[in-house]
């Protein structure tokens, strides 16, 4: 088990807290779509500002190419304010250090996307000393970035006294749980598209996992996942069944659907990533089969594990995210701690302070 630095009152109270937020939420003609990764920040950054914090937050939202404003995060600062309930007659833009910023309050500051600035991705050690300079320590509580070597998530680390978000480590407990001890049978379903991006976590799952179902653009993948199919499980045995496509080859049939079905119903644990076919078939039928499959994993009484961007969109134009034990802020860092891939900025935290 993966043991984080946490947070405690004697460390931050009164101290400068560089924050990495996960910010990057969906969004349609200008509004938020879905707050959910919004929410899933505000117990550390309460804690921080209840312990009499200045807290520096940093984030990202999509992938600007330099600064575009249809990628500000002023909707983001906006929502801050709202939900904190700070009374502001207008926001406040500021510059701290050269970081374009929204003050909150005083002690609360939102900097502007951090992908503005090239050097975040690319993990430039001169732009990480800037961004350490506005702090005394630094705080990750965005698990959907870990798996990126940015200057925010990796290279400021390596200069301030850093520790773990309890969103963080929430979500390192709950899928390291999983992994190391999950309720049996465990079921685990995997679509989506990109076979070289899920074949890493087929062949963990199948190690792992009783039943793996597998679905989406990358069931195609046949020889693939046919040399996956025969390779033998030590002590267990271990199910891997494709989803068959329909004569245009456009869907999963119906047939693999309901077959998907009969073993979550014997699941105790399950753990699902990516879509296994349409999610709507048109507008007016809108029972798609990744909708079908949804509400039957959403029915059943098992732990039920769920991530990814598209499955996660699905499941709340549905409204059945509540009918999941726990939903996975991360996509790609998902994918990744499943798949049994070191993540860097976890990897990052757990060095002592220099």
């Amino acid at each position: 088990m993966i043991n984080l630095p946490d947070l405690k009152p004697e460390i931050v109270s009164g101290k400068r807290i560089l924050l990495r937020v996960d910010v990057d939420v969906p969004f349609e003609n200008g509004q938020i779509i879905d707050d959910t990764r919004l929410k899933e920040s505000l117990e550390t950054l309460k804690y921080l500002l209840d312990h009499n914090a200045a807290v520096f937050m940093t984030g990202h939202l999509g992938r600007p190419e330099g600064k575009d404003e249809k990628l500000s995060l002023k909707p983001i600062a906006n929502w801050f304010l709202r939900e904190l309930q700070i009374a502001q007659n207008e926001l406040q833009i500021t510059n701290i250090e050269g970081f374009d910023s929204f003050k909150l309050s005083d002690s609360l500051y939102l900097l502007e996307n951090i992908r503005f600035y090239k050097e975040e991705e690319e993990n430039n050690s001169e732009f990480a000393k800037k961004l350490a300079s506005l702090a005394d320590i630094y705080v990750n509580d965005a698990f959907a970035v870990s798996h990126r070597e940015h200057a925010s998530v990796v290279g400021v680390v390596k200069l301030l006294p850093h520790f773990a978000g309890f969103r963080l480590i929430k979500e390192i407990e709950t899928l390291g749980e999983v992994l190391e001890n999950p309720q049996r049978p465990l079921v685990v379903i995997i679509g989506g598209a990109k076979i070289e991006t899920k074949l890493p976590l087929v062949e963990r799952m199948h190690e792992l996992a009783d039943y793996l179902l597998v679905g989406g653009k990358i069931a195609e993948e046949t020889n693939i996942l046919s040399g996956v199919q025969h390779e033998k499980i030590k002590d267990r045995n271990s199910v891997l069944l494709v989803a068959d496509l329909n004569e245009d080859e456009t869907d999963t049939t119906q047939k693999s659907v309901e077959n998907f079905l009969q073993f979550i119903n014997l699941a105790k644990t399950i753990i699902w990533n990516g879509p296994i076919g349409k999610i709507y078939n048109s507008e007016k039928d809108k029972e798609g089969t990744t909708a079908k499959l949804a509400k039957g994993i959403a029915q059943s009484s098992a732990f039920k594990v769920v991530g990814g961007g598209d499955t996660l969109g699905l499941l709340r134009e549905l409204n059945l995210l509540d009918k999941f034990s726990f939903v996975s802020t991360g996509g790609g860092a998902m994918l990744e701690f499943l798949s049994g891939e070191k993540l860097p900025g976890i990897e990052a935290l757990m060095e002592v302070s220099k």
